[in-house]
């Protein structure tokens, strides 16, 4: 398999996509409504928020995945829908219906995501108008993909667009996908959206195996200020229209290889597949990292040679979240001592001589002692708005890597402003 990435935001095959504004931002003309659909009954998986105070859409979405049936995903940004209750509820069920009615399927077929202010009802007579116009704007072109994506953003200044193909045995395959998100981004599967959708042939315990996989290593390793949204959502169609033609009836989605529920062991997706799915969630990833709030810098935290990963992954979390040290990064300051006594207090048992530091490729903290080195060079290299954290250790062969942002005074300002 050689995989690649078009330059053209293209769809998979049997998808269509689309936003249009309908007027829930305080902008009118802002596009504030999205539709993915899929031309045929497909499988779609879906990993959500931890955050036990969660928003309506969630609620409804988490109770109808996985499942071999669905057809589309329904999104409005500008309003979160979260903490409201049973009215709450009433109008996440109330979208996809409307949605289902245009399309003749189920509204269990049909899920739903909402972005924005959390604790205000959603305008039901604005999306009852914008839901029509949504879906008969539907498109499989690259343009219809990209109004899709910048109609699920809040505060982010970019639409977030990945999409990876390859050849699997003798079929092209697509996965692409697309995401919002620049704040709130703690996930723990922050606010953060993210779709995706491939032609390949997945059964729901396929799909939710590939997913939980990919989303462990991208967005449940990224960082902005540690906030778990109570919107978070990530789904994934897979239709399997790249293994038959576009004319002929939908096809059942393979049969699982595994039940996940029936053993301990997670059904096989191929790994070809696994990668490029991997790949698309990664990709979006880090663009949230890139479009957080005010960031001025893009930092890879690198930790190696734990005992397990879990211990490797409690390390990289604390040094990203770590106020401490994302406003050294914003001020290009190499202050190691952050760093360090930051993996020290993540409860891994270690000691001080175990921890080695090196910051954008220059060794700061050797075996528990501190190295000479050029600070301003160091500094220098930072005010590219790159910056490599690599921490090893003498303990083990687990890995991890995270990315997050710095934090800086826009940040604050964005933040305090935000529903004033």
């Amino acid at each position: 398999m050689s995989s690649t990435t078009p330059t053209e935001f293209a769809l998979p095959h049997a998808f269509q996509a689309a936003g249009v504004a309908c007027g829930i931002k305080s902008d009118p003309a802002k596009l504030d409504l999205a539709v993915f659909v899929s031309d045929v009954p497909c499988t779609v998986a879906g990993v959500f928020t931890q955050n036990i105070v969660c928003g309506a859409p969630v609620q409804v979405s988490r109770s109808r995945v996985p499942r071999a049936s669905a057809r589309a995903v329904v999104i409005n940004s500008g309003n979160a829908n979260a903490c409201t209750g049973q009215r709450g509820l009433d109008d996440a069920r109330w979208m996809t219906a409307e949605v289902a009615d245009r399309l003749g399927c189920s509204a269990d077929d049909v899920l739903v995501c909402s972005t924005g202010v959390i604790g205000h009802f959603l305008p039901r007579e604005k999306l009852a108008a914008g839901i029509p116009r949504a879906v008969d704007d539907l498109a499989s072109t690259p343009e219809a993909f990209a109004r899709a994506a910048r109609a699920m953003m809040t505060t982010d200044t970019v639409p977030k667009l990945a999409v990876r193909q390859a050849d699997l045995d003798g079929t092209r395959i697509t996965v692409s996908g697309a995401a919002k998100g620049a704040a709130m981004i703690g996930p723990n599967m922050a606010t953060m959206l993210a779709v995706l959708v491939t032609d390949a042939a997945l059964s729901p315990s396929e799909a939710d195996a590939a997913l939980r996989h990919a989303v462990d290593a991208s967005f449940n390793s990224i960082r902005v200020e540690g906030h778990t949204s109570t919107s978070d959502t990530v789904l994934l169609f897979a239709n399997g229209a790249a293994l038959r033609p576009e004319s002929a009836p939908a096809a059942r989605p393979v049969a699982s290889r595994g039940d996940a529920r029936a053993s301990d062991q997670p059904p096989l997706v191929p790994p070809p597949l696994q990668q490029l799915i991997s790949d698309v969630c990664a990709d979006l990833a880090r663009q949230i990292v890139r479009d957080a709030e005010g960031a001025g810098h893009f930092v890879t935290i690198d930790v190696r040679g734990l005992r397990t990963r879990q211990e490797a992954r409690r390390i990289a979390k604390v040094v990203a979240d770590s106020a401490l040290v994302k406003t050294a990064i914003a001020g290009n300051d190499p202050n190691w001592g952050r760093i360090v006594s930051a993996a020290g207090y993540a409860g891994v048992d270690l000691r001080e001589t175990d921890i080695t530091l090196r910051l954008n490729g220059s060794l700061l903290f050797e075996t528990g002692s501190p190295v000479a080195h050029d600070a301003a060079a160091v500094s220098q290299s930072m005010a590219t708005g790159e910056v490599h954290v690599e921490l090893d250790f003498p303990l083990g062969d687990a890995f991890t890597r995270f990315w997050t942002s710095d934090l800086t005074t826009e940040y604050v300002r964005l933040n305090s402003e935000y529903t004033t």
